[in-house]
C-alpha cells in the first residue's frame, strides 16, 4: 500500500516539465492560451490584493478573518418578517451577504491566470503579482483567510454556517494548481513564501476532511459531494498527501461514479433541480477535473467505467449534444441564467483527449471561455486548462 501511494504521489505532483505541450491530434492549449491571456495581461497586474479581512461582514458572528457567506436560495419569509428565512430552489436573492465569496472568487480567477501567463512567459512580473495575492491571502498574520469554513452558507434566522457551505472553497482549487506550477518550476518570490502557502492548505485540508462540516459535505450524494472530492484531492496533491490522493481517487470510483452517474450518462441528482442544465454541467465539469487529476493527467479515470457501464465519460457524451445546441435541451430551461451557458467546459477538454474526441475539442475551443455573469463565473471554477494539461 505505501508503494503504491508513493507512485501516486509522485506521478500527481512531478509532473514533466512538458506537461503543458499540446498532444498528438489535439489543441495547441499553450497558443490558444497565449492569445486569451496576453490581452489581460494589465488588468491582472493591476489587481491590488484584496481578502477578506478588508471586507466587513456585518452579521458574521466570527472575527474579521474568519470567512462568511450566505445561503444562495433563501429569502424572507412574507408569512414571517423578521423571522428564519424560507428556502426558494434555484432563485438567489441579491441581499444576501456576498463579499467574501466575491473576493474568494476575484483571488482564485487572478492567481491562476498570472500562474498561466508566467508559464506562458517565464517574465517576473507575472510570478510576481502572483506572489503578492498568494501572500495576503494565506501569509501575512493581517490579512489571510482562516482556514476553515465554519460560517459559509448561512441561513439567517436558522443558522450561523452550514457544510454545504464547503463549496465555496471550489473557487480556490486552481488556486492550488497555481502553486504547485510555481513549486514544480521554482518560480521567482516563491521560495520566500512557500512554506505559509502549504502550511495554509495543509491546516485547511485537515479541516476540510476532519470536521464535522467537512465531513457532512464529503457525503453529501449530488454536486456538493464531487466539489469536496475535487478541492480534497487537488489540496493533498499540492502538500503531498498520498494517503488521500488514494482515498478520493477510490471514492470517485466506488461513490462518486456509482451514484451520480446513470448507465446512460444521464446525473439524475443535478436534472432534478430547478436548473438542470447549468447543475448538470457544473457538476460534469468537476468530475472531469477530479478524474483528469486523480488518472495521473492521463483520462483513464474519464474512461473508466463501473460493471453496469457508468462512466464520467459517458455522462460527457449524455450532455455534449446539448452543449453544442442548446435547443435540443429535452427539459425545462432554467429558471436564472438559461442564457448564460454553455461556457468553455473543461469536461469536452478533458473529455476530448481522454476519448479521443475531436469533435468535443472543435467544439471547446469555439466557448466562450471568459463569462462577465457573476453567477456564471462561479459556477465555472475550472477556467486554466493550463494548470491541468
Amino acid at each position: 500500500m505505501i508503494a503504491r501511494r508513493t507512485l501516486l504521489l509522485a506521478t500527481l505532483v512531478a509532473a514533466p516539465a512538458a506537461w503543458a505541450r499540446p498532444r498528438p491530434g489535439g489543441p495547441d492549449i499553450p497558443a490558444i492560451e497565449r492569445r486569451r491571456l496576453l490581452p489581460q495581461a494589465g488588468t491582472l497586474l493591476a489587481a491590488v490584493p484584496r481578502t477578506i479581512a478588508a471586507i466587513p461582514a456585518p452579521r458574521s458572528p466570527a472575527g474579521p478573518q474568519d470567512y462568511y457567506s450566505e445561503g444562495d436560495y433563501w429569502w424572507p419569509d412574507p408569512a414571517n418578517p423578521g423571522g428564519a428565512y424560507i428556502r426558494r430552489d434555484g432563485r438567489s436573492n441579491p441581499d444576501k451577504f456576498d463579499g467574501h465569496r466575491d473576493a474568494l472568487i476575484a483571488f482564485g480567477r487572478t492567481v491562476p491566470a498570472l500562474a498561466a501567463l508566467w508559464d506562458l512567459t517565464r517574465e517576473t512580473r507575472f510570478a510576481g503579482a502572483a506572489m503578492r495575492h498568494l501572500a495576503a491571502w494565506f501569509v501575512d498574520p493581517a490579512t489571510r483567510m482562516n482556514p476553515n469554513l465554519n460560517h459559509a452558507q448561512a441561513i439567517i434566522g436558522v443558522n450561523q454556517g452550514r457544510a454545504i457551505g464547503v463549496i465555496d472553497t471550489l473557487q480556490i482549487v486552481e488556486v492550488a494548481r497555481a502553486a504547485a506550477l510555481f513549486a514544480r518550476l521554482n518560480a521567482p518570490g516563491y521560495a520566500a513564501i512557500r512554506a505559509g502557502v502549504e502550511a495554509w492548505f495543509s491546516a485547511y485540508l485537515d479541516w476540510l476532511t476532519t470536521s464535522p462540516f467537512g465531513n457532512e459535505e464529503r457525503d453529501e450524494k449530488n454536486n456538493h459531494g464531487t466539489c469536496w472530492l475535487l478541492q480534497a484531492a487537488s489540496f493533498a496533491a499540492l502538500i503531498g498527501r498520498a494517503d488521500i490522493l488514494a482515498d478520493t481517487r477510490a471514492r470517485l470510483k466506488t461513490v462518486i461514479i456509482p451514484t451520480q452517474i446513470e448507465p446512460d450518462g444521464r446525473q439524475p441528482l443535478e436534472l432534478a433541480r430547478t436548473k438542470a442544465y447549468a447543475y448538470s454541467l457544473f457538476n460534469l465539469d468537476v468530475l472531469a477535473a477530479a478524474a483528469w487529476l486523480l488518472g495521473n493527467e492521463t483520462g483513464e479515470l474519464i474512461e473508466w467505467k463501473t460493471t453496469d457501464g457508468r462512466s464520467i465519460g459517458g455522462a460527457i457524451a449524455w450532455m455534449a449534444p446539448y452543449i453544442v445546441d442548446k435547443s435540443r435541451w429535452p427539459l425545462a430551461p432554467d429558471i436564472e441564467y438559461w442564457e448564460g451557458f454553455p461556457v468553455r467546459h473543461p469536461s469536452l477538454l478533458f473529455g476530448g483527449v481522454a476519448l479521443r474526441r475531436s469533435d468535443w475539442l472543435d467544439h471547446w475551443q469555439q466557448l466562450n471561455p471568459d463569462p462577465a455573469t457573476g453567477e456564471v463565473v462561479r459556477n465555472f471554477p475550472v477556467r486554466q486548462p493550463l494548470l491541468w494539461l
